[in-house]
């Protein structure tokens, strides 16, 4: 049983004052360190999303740019499939404005049934050249246009100084292109010893019908 006449302890009291603040001090800095850490924990995953997007975005930009490919490449595959049948087809038209070619001058006019003949074959050729415009098969006859080492292949030089150097003069094999590929170059004869030429001429001889000069149409 406590004495009543006894006199209170001023540090005890003091003390006990003291204990809630140092217990309340403790929790507001426990609170910090988790609000802080929990920070961390939220810039780190703001960085790791950021770097998920971007990461993400390229792959999608690499995708379509290997579709967009895949989109041009099957084109160009199906544009030019054609190539290597054409040229097969060239040759036939070939041997048709040789057999043409090989007709002597005035026989076909001395001659009706040769005639015919020669008529038959001229309207065979035309018809398959014109099968050859519809696919995109374009035929070159550069005569009198300037030498394009692109598009034609020379076989020999003339010496020539009534034109610039480099005109075709003739025209030994009409060439042919896909758009602006070359599947068979023409071949042709060159002038030398004349002016230099000025500018390039930038036709490049694709034709829609032989010129009067082409062999193909001669009887």
């Amino acid at each position: 049983m406590s004495d009543p006449n006894s006199t209170p302890d001023p540090n005890a009291t003091a003390n006990e004052q003291q204990q809630p603040s140092e217990s309340a001090d403790f929790g507001a800095e426990q609170l910090k360190a988790i609000i802080a850490a929990l920070q961390d924990d939220l810039a780190k995953a703001n960085e790791e999303l950021a770097n998920a997007k971007t990461e993400t975005l390229r792959l999608v930009a690499d995708m379509d740019n290997l579709r967009k490919r895949t989109d041009r490449e099957k084109v160009e595959t199906a544009k030019f499939a054609i190539s290597k049948f054409a040229l097969d087809i060239i040759d036939v038209a070939d041997n048709f404005e040789r057999a043409m070619a090989a007709v002597p001058t005035g026989a076909a006019e001395a001659d009706p049934a040769l005639a015919t003949l020669v008529e038959g074959v001229g309207m065979i050729d035309a018809q398959l050249k014109g099968v050859l415009e519809r696919h995109g098969v374009k035929r070159i006859w550069p005569e009198g246009e300037m030498f394009n080492p692109h598009l034609h292949q020379p076989m020999m030089q003339h010496d020539r100084s009534d034109v610039p150097q480099g005109t075709i003069l003739q025209v030994f094999q009409a060439g042919y292109v896909i758009e602006e590929r070359v599947i068979r170059p023409a071949v042709v004869v060159t002038a030398k010893g004349g002016p230099k030429p000025g500018k390039p001429d930038a036709g490049n001889g694709a034709e829609t019908a032989p010129p009067a000069e082409d062999p193909s149409n001669s009887e």
